[in-house]
């Protein structure tokens, strides 16, 4: 994937949503799975046919198997451009569900937007505006799938959505993309640089 937007810069919407929702559904499997992916990027997944329609996750490195509803990590292994603030800020444990939330945000922006959201030559540099969480979204990025990236990109862990949370977003629908089924959850691995109309969109962070 990672090499697959680099080529194409960035993807449309449409495609992105179909992309990124096989990515999100292999996520919320594994959390449910009781699973933490740690060090989730683009380049995780690949595609697993010749048409590039369908991704599946390459491995399960560097995962995490959790313990009922403790996810809580100490590890600080992973890549520089999707590592959350948290990882940069605590000496202690953070949540990895959450922590692999925010490479969720990270991944689809760069699919949006063909760079990453946080980015710099020096790590120093990189590694500050990541605790500040400070970012742009490009003016030509639709209002749903903003609002979906700021649910995501969001400094504080609690307030981001939950993976499964993120199936429900009205970005998906807004794009023609059907649900999530049973099935394709099941399927899925990484990469890099609508819901009904009475939905509460306050859910959602915008």
């Amino acid at each position: 994937m990672h090499s697959y937007v680099r080529s194409r810069k960035r993807l449309r919407e449409e495609e992105a949503a179909r992309l990124f929702k096989q990515i999100v559904c292999a996520v919320a499997h594994c959390h449910q799975s009781a699973i933490v992916l740690g060090d989730l990027k683009l380049r995780k997944f690949v595609f697993s046919t010749e048409e590039r329609t369908q991704l599946r996750l390459e491995s399960l490195e560097d995962t995490h198997i959790i313990k009922g509803e403790d996810d809580a990590l100490s590890d600080k292994h992973g890549c520089p451009a999707y590592v959350s603030p948290e990882i940069l800020n605590t000496t202690g444990t953070y949540s990895g569900k959450a922590a692999d939330v925010w490479s969720l945000g990270v991944m689809l922006y760069t699919l949006l937007v063909g760079r990453y959201p946080f980015h710099d030559s020096e790590p120093s540099a990189l590694f500050s505006k990541i605790r500040r969480g400070q970012f742009c979204i490009p003016d030509h990025v639709s209002p749903k799938a903003r609002c979906l990236i700021r649910s995501l990109l969001r400094r504080e862990p609690a307030e981001r959505l939950a993976a499964p949370e993120i199936l429900l977003h009205p970005w998906f629908q807004s794009v023609g993309e059907p649900g999530c089924s049973d099935s394709e959850t099941g399927a899925a691995d990484q990469m890099v640089p609508e819901c009904p109309e009475d939905t509460d969109m306050s859910f959602f962070f915008c």
